[in-house]
């Protein structure tokens, strides 16, 4: 795992955790300049997730005990916010939950929080790399017929915002094994998230993309014990994707 600081050091710590199988260059890219004039940025970037790192991604429960580390070590263990997009939404859940680090704020980018048994987990994590590998490597995929699809897709804003997160349009992936995008999304749904969170001195907040379903805001209040819920006629993800100025004013506006 690696981290990049963008921006002053005396100023307050602000976390940045991407998306499955996100490159933090593509996920956080356009919203790092206007971030870093009132925050310290810090962005990971997972284990097997970034080119100076020769391993394979393990697990999300190692990732989250080296980023407590990480915290620890660089800033005292106290940060002043996490924000986690989709994935990394996940992983500050656990921060919360854990409480080996303080930080003021955590908050949740319209996180699935999909659970699954190791079965299922594994066969849809083997799907996953049968559609995606050779996209992330080569910006194309083998089958003509998901290319044709994909394609087309790319007509809507959204989608392209979504793609561009993601940061193969943008940057060459090819160091992401196929180990790392399998272990990164098993092991993400089989790292089960408790009830009820008890988030303590950190307040959470969930930017709720109503348009996702019913369903996600239930998870919330089952996962958290008193989240502060922003909800926003949207998709999953779409505020960073498509508005990164709304996203930026909206997590200056929650760190105050």
């Amino acid at each position: 795992m690696k981290v990049y600081e963008f921006g002053e050091e005396e100023n307050p710590v602000l976390l940045l955790l991407p998306g499955t199988m996100s490159y933090w260059k593509g996920n956080f890219g356009q919203v790092i300049p206007e971030l870093s004039k009132d925050f310290l940025v810090a962005v990971v970037a997972y284990t097997g997730f970034d080119e100076k790192d020769s391993c394979s991604y393990g697990s999300s429960m190692e990732e989250i005990e080296a980023l407590e580390e990480y915290i620890t070590k660089h800033y005292g263990g106290k940060i002043l916010a996490a924000y986690g997009c989709s994935l990394g939404g996940s992983l500050v859940s656990h921060l919360v939950h854990r409480n080996h680090i303080h930080m003021k704020y955590g908050i949740i980018g319209s996180s699935d929080m999909d659970q699954a048994g190791n079965l299922k987990a594994e066969i849809m994590a083997k799907i996953i790399v049968k559609m995606m590998y050779n996209y992330i490597h080569t910006g194309k995929f083998k089958s003509k017929m998901i290319q044709k699809w994909f394609d087309k897709q790319l007509s809507d804003p959204y989608n392209r915002g979504l793609i561009s997160m993601i940061g193969r349009d943008q940057f060459d992936m090819s160091f992401i094994t196929r180990e790392s995008i399998k272990n990164q999304f098993k092991s993400d749904l089989t790292t089960k998230l408790p009830v009820a969170i008890d988030s303590g001195e950190t307040k959470v907040h969930v930017l709720y993309s109503k348009k996702m379903g019913k369903k996600y805001r239930q998870r919330y209040e089952k996962h958290f014990k008193n989240p502060i819920i922003h909800e926003m006629n949207l998709q999953h993800e779409e505020l960073l994707a498509v508005y990164p100025e709304k996203w930026c004013q909206l997590i200056k506006e929650i760190c105050n």
